[in-house]
């Protein structure tokens, strides 16, 4: 009688699960605990099955398949302790900050309005922190601002060592993973070993990170045909592509570009003389000094401030410093076609336009995605 009534809630358990393909009845009944949820799809246990990423349909369309290195394949239990690692201050030196201190979901995963970013140590660099997401389509695949690191997981390890960010050495920070009652088990989980070291830590935090992906504005919502922008967003795109105005669409595409953004760096008339030579400290060639990578446009609204050093406050100044405020120097791009007048001197109606044009990039959803949030 006992085994009859275990067979009927054995099956209750599998027929309860909606399985991923390749889902198998022994992986039901391998909960992970560490996911601590079960929304009834056997993503959540054992098995650790390929992560299946949310695309917006307008990704899909018009951008290549994204780029996943084959060494580190978004997996269910590689996310999950990505974004564990994320969020948890243990990797710092003090065990008082993690990356999502200074990468804030709020804030389109930069850091709260702040110029600069303070370290553990109450110090600060000089560049603003840039924002994650749509990583996973970026296909140069260097990172930060000057393009210093080459792939995700490269990225991933600078802030770890870093003395003016959380300032702890891999051998330590490695040691206080090892002996965490829950982490062993989730780097079993996710790559099929107990033994912790920086690489497996930096490749679970890249796959976090590629997960992360905005693309639910009101402007892709137009896109996708389900709303009518305004008279003044739409016209404020007209403003965006047009050469003769506000032309910004070279650098940061177009409505064939959802990422808004090329991933190149650029000189864009920030300043006649450089105190922080960007691209051109990485590479060595003279040809590069004063070269950013080109942030995208969307999110704008949580993302201030703006630019490498965060220099404008507010979106305004950033407009303006395109209608009126270029600086000339050696290596400014040319793509800067008015810098000799100073500006495309916009007029004040179609600067009002181009801001609600650029505001209807913003994603509300990607801000308050509980996937994106602490576990």
């Amino acid at each position: 009688m006992r085994f009859n009534y275990f067979i009927i809630i054995f099956a209750l358990l599998l027929t309860s699960c909606k399985k991923h393909e390749g889902c198998t009845d022994a992986a039901a009944l391998n909960y992970d605990a560490a996911a601590n949820r079960d929304d009834g799809s056997c993503k959540y246990f054992g098995v650790n099955y390929p992560y299946e990423l949310d695309i917006p349909s307008q990704f899909e369309q018009l951008l290549p398949a994204p780029s996943i290195p084959a060494n580190n394949p978004l997996t269910d239990a590689g996310v999950l302790l990505g974004r564990k690692l994320f969020y948890d201050p243990i990797l710092s030196g003090n065990n008082t900050q993690s990356c999502a201190d200074c990468h804030k979901q709020a804030n389109g995963f930069t850091d709260n309005g702040y110029q600069f970013s303070t370290g553990i140590d109450l110090l600060q660099g000089d560049r603003n922190a840039m924002p994650l997401f749509n990583l996973v389509w970026n296909f140069d695949d260097t990172y930060f601002w000057d393009g210093r690191a080459i792939g995700l997981e490269s990225q991933a390890n600078d802030p770890v060592t870093n003395p003016i960010e959380m300032h702890e050495t891999w051998p330590h920070a490695v040691a206080k993973l090892q002996a965490d009652d829950q982490y062993p088990s989730m780097f079993n989980n996710a790559f099929g070993t107990e033994t912790i070291d920086s690489s497996l830590v930096t490749m679970a935090i890249a796959q976090f990170e590629r997960t992360l992906i905005s693309g639910d504005s009101r402007f892709d919502q137009y896109i996708r045909g389900e709303i009518s922008l305004t008279p003044s967003e739409f016209a404020g795109y007209n403003v965006f592509m047009d050469e003769a105005g506000g032309d910004c669409f070279h650098c940061h595409g177009d409505i064939n570009n959802p990422l808004w953004t090329d991933n190149i760096y650029h000189n864009n008339a920030l300043d006649a003389t450089f105190s922080d030579l960007g691209r051109g400290a990485v590479t060595g060639n003279p040809a590069d000094n004063g070269k950013f990578k080109t942030p995208s446009l969307r999110n704008l609204s949580y993302t201030a401030p703006y630019m490498h050093d965060g220099r404008f406050a507010t979106l305004d100044e950033v407009i303006n410093h395109y209608a009126v405020g270029l600086q000339n120097s050696a290596t400014v791009d040319p793509l800067m076609k008015n810098v000799l007048s100073g500006g495309n001197q916009l007029n004040p109606q179609d600067r009002i336009d181009l801001k609600a044009f650029l505001l209807s990039l913003n994603d509300p959803s990607f801000i308050t995605n509980p996937d994106y949030q602490a576990p």
